[in-house]
């Protein structure tokens, strides 16, 4: 959560209404739902409210899909591996996934959405991008309107939901992370280069681990220090990603929110620790990277035809290795399979490697089959 931050921060119209302005300011809404897949968890079954509670599997190669405040409290985190996560919390409980039900419930947030504004762009099951600039049903303020939709969500699942309301997209989400959960947070005009003055870096959405710890390494931990950097500079060493840096250390994102917005492709990657030197290492560290990106394919009911391992050597040399498939990837032990095998020929290593990824692309609704395989597996989980 982001705290500290030394910024005075105006009355919530401010971020509606500026006079003098030839241009009416854009009024974006991020909408994130409280701890979502353990919420509806802790809905459906009362015995577990209060509880540290962890959606996914709890077998060794496990990850955790979701982690409730509770259990957070212990540092529980999504994606987590479910044997650190059952090491930090020795009494966290794990339930299976649901996705049927998860994605019933975020159907019914979505339609308490589109009673606002058509302009909505889904990030997942349990966020999304309002644009209310010109909303459908008239109100003083998108502060208002956030509450109301935060009310009404609450009404009508019994869950609770954060919102950050801003000028652009990267300033809004910044502010729905800053009074969770059950609340909201705006950023009004003007004040968004103050804003992510003193944040570092790490916490923008955009800039991954791996780009963070980049810029680390040239001396950028903050917001104020990214300003600093003249744009070539930012282009030599980051390329084509350098203009929207630029920007929104300024508190500037011109991207719109963007309706029905194709997904390209799913991935994760992790940049280790410590090198890995041993082939059982990689192994374990690629299913892991499997059970997440599968667990984030199946939330989105898609899958993909191609699968891309990448991994990056010590020395920053970096493969990436592609398969291609007449049909989606059918299951996670498919997609683990592929990028074991992908990564045969590399082996035995000549030097550590410090990351590997896994991505999904050339995506699609899976077959009739396939879903019902997907739907079993993550029964089993």
């Amino acid at each position: 959560m982001l705290c500290h931050v030394p910024v005075v921060f105006l009355k919530t119209a401010a971020c509606d209404n500026l006079c003098g302005m030839s241009q009416p300011v854009r009024r974006i809404i991020h909408i994130d739902m409280d701890a979502f897949y353990a919420s509806v968890e802790q809905r459906d079954n009362p015995a577990l409210k209060g509880h540290p509670v962890a959606v996914g599997r709890s077998q060794e190669r496990g990850v955790v899909a979701a982690a409730s405040y509770e259990a957070r409290t212990f540092g529980v985190r999504s994606a987590m591996p479910s044997v650190v996560a059952r090491r930090k919390c020795p009494h966290l409980i794990f339930v299976p996934p649901r996705f049927d039900v998860y994605r019933a419930v975020s159907a019914q947030i979505h339609a308490i959405f589109a009673r606002y504004t058509p302009l909505i762009q889904p990030l997942s099951l349990d966020e999304a991008y309002l644009d209310v600039t010109n909303p459908l049903l008239p109100r003083p303020s998108a502060t208002a309107i956030a509450q109301e939709i935060r009310a009404a969500i609450k009404e009508e699942t019994g869950l609770t939901a954060s919102a950050g309301i801003s000028y652009n997209k990267f300033l809004a989400k910044l502010a729905s992370d800053y009074r969770k959960p059950d609340g909201q947070f705006v950023i009004p005009p003007g004040a968004g280069e103050a804003f992510v003055a003193e944040l570092p870096v790490g916490t923008f959405h955009g800039i991954g681990p791996a780009t963070a710890a980049r810029m680390n390494a040239l001396g950028i931990h903050t917001g104020a220090d990214l300003r600093r950097q003249p744009l070539p500079l930012l282009i030599r060493h980051f390329g084509k990603a350098a203009p929207f840096y630029h920007g929104i250390a300024r508190g500037e994102d011109l991207r719109p929110v963007e309706v029905n917005r194709p997904r390209k492709s799913i991935g994760k990657e992790t940049t280790f620790q410590n090198d890995l030197h041993h082939t059982p290492e990689l192994h374990n560290a690629l299913g892991l990277l499997a059970d997440s990106v599968w667990m984030a394919c199946t939330k989105r009911h898609l899958s993909g035809r191609t699968v891309t391992l990448k991994l990056r050597y010590s020395d920053f040399t970096q493969l990436t290795r592609s398969k291609s498939f007449t049909d989606p990837v059918q299951n996670r032990g498919q997609l683990e399979e592929t990028a074991v095998l992908m990564l045969s020929p590399l082996l035995p290593l000549v030097r550590g490697v410090r990351l590997l990824g896994i991505t999904v692309s050339s995506l699609d609704a899976p077959n009739a089959a396939a879903q019902e395989t997907q739907l079993s597996l993550l029964a089993g989980l």
